[in-house]
């Protein structure tokens, strides 16, 4: 169903390397670096306001891009830097208070957590974090249990940045519809290599990056805030875009998610977003996720018989980051071995999933992410690297 061949050949640097770090930074397909250097060659040639205004129908089509993406409206989505300002847009507008509470996974991300502590150490609210069944996904069970009145935001990462997990998204999502309470989900690791529907998460909020499985430029990020909530909210920081300066004394905000936006942006990335989405969209969605699972399943269960190798992922249906310890080597010495080979992987910090690798005691992992555009002799390549090193 997929045309690797095409796909490869768009994407020329995968003849020179075996690219499993897509959790990190994917490679982009040519046509989102072309629709990003035309436009920057269209500002050198005309300037910046001008070429933003020669092209204001495509750049506006971008909204539908994310839109049809996640299944969702044009006036839902939000375009920003990246998925941290996405994020952070939709947490600091909440008016949380004393005696607030805050529910979370024990896989949430760092950046999410200390934004959780941040206003918990402001306002008096507080977090809680919310268990693991006993195959690593958040509880359902233990969460429905831990509603009562004074919640006021389940926030969960859906793919965490380590481990493999892929959290039970939706179920999440019908808990918060039963009880009326805002979801925020950062799906930064999820959107690009599967199918994203809004509605069928049932979450409020959303955010996501453009450089990891999406392929985008780095820079480039958006937030979903559904309508019903949305026109509730104030960012935490506007300007005369977000808002307008209608009277000496008054602003307006913006009746759509572009309230959550500001006047000055990068067009060329932009673009070169709304390129890779459309990109991904041609293919089908459908058909990535289970590619990506695919070649997943491969890398694990062939590094499941390379000796000294630990796999440290969680979860059910484990998604296309597999995280692993190789015995005798720390993280960085596997991530260099592989590069050397002309293999490109990555490693996840401790620090970046505090709690997890605090309940699990773990190290440093090794971070292989591949993506619908590798090949099978490029899995094999990696497990058939890690058997031939040396034992220390």
């Amino acid at each position: 169903m997929i045309d690797i061949d095409r796909i490869r050949a768009d994407t020329p640097a995968t003849s020179r390397l075996a690219y499993l770090h897509n959790a990190g930074s994917a490679l982009m397909p040519m046509p989102v670096a072309s629709a990003m250097k035309r436009h920057i060659d269209l500002e050198s040639e005309i300037g910046g306001y001008a070429a933003a205004d020669r092209e204001a129908a495509r750049l506006d089509m971008v909204y539908g891009s994310v839109a049809r993406l996640l299944n969702a409206a044009s006036d839902e989505i939000a375009l920003v830097e990246n998925a941290t300002v996405a994020w952070q847009m939709a947490f600091y507008s909440l008016p949380l208070a004393q005696g607030d509470r805050i529910l979370t996974a024990e896989a949430e991300y760092a950046a999410n957590y200390v934004a959780f502590l941040q206003v918990a150490k402001r306002t008096g609210a507080t977090i809680d974090v919310v268990p693991s069944d006993a195959t690593g996904e958040l509880d359902v069970g233990a969460l429905e249990r831990m509603i009562d009145e004074r919640v006021k935001l389940i926030a969960i990462t859906w793919v965490p940045t380590n481990g493999g997990l892929v959290n039970p998204a939706a179920a999440v999502g019908r808990i918060a519809r039963t009880h009326g309470i805002p979801y925020l989900l950062d799906a930064c690791q999820a959107v690009g290599q599967m199918a994203v529907d809004v509605e069928a998460i049932g979450c409020d909020m959303l955010s996501a990056t453009g450089r990891k499985f999406l392929r985008g430029p780095r820079g480039t990020g958006f937030l979903y805030v559904r309508r019903a909530l949305l026109r509730q909210l104030e960012p935490p920081m506007i300007d005369h875009f977000a808002a307008p300066w209608v009277a000496r004394d008054s602003y307006q905000l913006r009746d759509d998610a572009r309230r959550f936006e500001t006047w000055e942006n990068n067009y060329a990335a932009r673009l070169g977003l709304g390129a890779a989405i459309d990109y991904a969209l041609d293919i089908g969605m459908d058909p990535i996720e289970q590619r990506c699972r695919r070649l997943a399943d491969r890398l694990r269960s062939g590094l499941a018989s390379v000796r000294g190798v630990t796999i440290r992922d969680l979860g059910r249906a484990p998604g296309a980051i597999i995280s692993f310890t190789v015995e005798g080597f720390d993280a960085d010495a596997i991530v260099s071995s592989a590069a050397a080979a002309g293999i490109t992987i990555g490693a996840s910090d401790p620090a970046s999933t505090r709690i997890d690798a605090e309940m699990r005691s773990l190290p440093p992992l090794v971070r292989a992410s591949p993506h619908y555009y590798n090949t099978e002799a490029e899995i094999d390549r990696l497990i058939g690297h890690l058997a031939n090193l040396a034992p220390r």
